[in-house]
């Protein structure tokens, strides 16, 4: 998995909670419970990561997973349509998502867990199918999987040791 340390420093990223899980611990006194959020982040322009935070208030569980999320940002390469450079399965635990090119005027055609990921990403035209398992956590991170694994057709034909026009035919 290649993955490009990004400053996110620089850039005004937004966020947004994908989910937010109860969980409980029974103990000797009774239950704890503790919270986990599921967070994406992102600049609209390329730009996007999902971090997982655990508290014991909600508030507090968002904000370590907004640090989480920037912490792993990705960058992805987009075509002049504003869509993703080619077909990908993106694959994580279980759950796979189905990327799919699209043209001009499709706009972004996904479910719930992977249209946050999209829309923060930046991409206009785009269509999505989830496979397999519907847990919100392996969909988000099948997606970030999906797109980390793009490749420009420059970086395609770079690795083929062919030109660019070759290789488009």
């Amino acid at each position: 998995m290649k993955r490009t340390i990004i400053d996110a420093s620089q850039m005004e990223l937004e966020d947004k909670v994908v989910s937010i899980k109860r969980v409980t611990k029974v103990v000797k006194g009774g239950r704890n419970f503790r919270f986990t959020a599921l967070v994406v982040v992102g600049d609209k322009n390329g730009h996007v990561g999902v971090g997982l935070g655990k508290a014991a208030e909600i508030p507090e569980a968002i904000r370590k997973g907004k640090e989480d999320a920037t912490k792993k940002l990705i960058s992805l390469p987009m075509d002049e349509n504003g869509s993703i450079p080619h077909d990908f399965l993106g694959k994580f635990g279980s759950a796979s998502v189905l990327l799919k090119k699209a043209p001009e005027g499709t706009g972004v055609i996904a479910g719930g867990p992977v249209r946050a990921v999209i829309e923060l990403a930046g991409l206009k035209n785009i269509r999505t199918k989830s496979l397999g398992s519907n847990n919100k956590q392996n969909v988000v991170l099948a997606t970030i999987e999906g797109l980390n694994q793009l490749k420009t057709p420059e970086e395609v034909a770079k690795l083929r040791g062919v030109s660019v026009e070759e290789l488009l035919g």
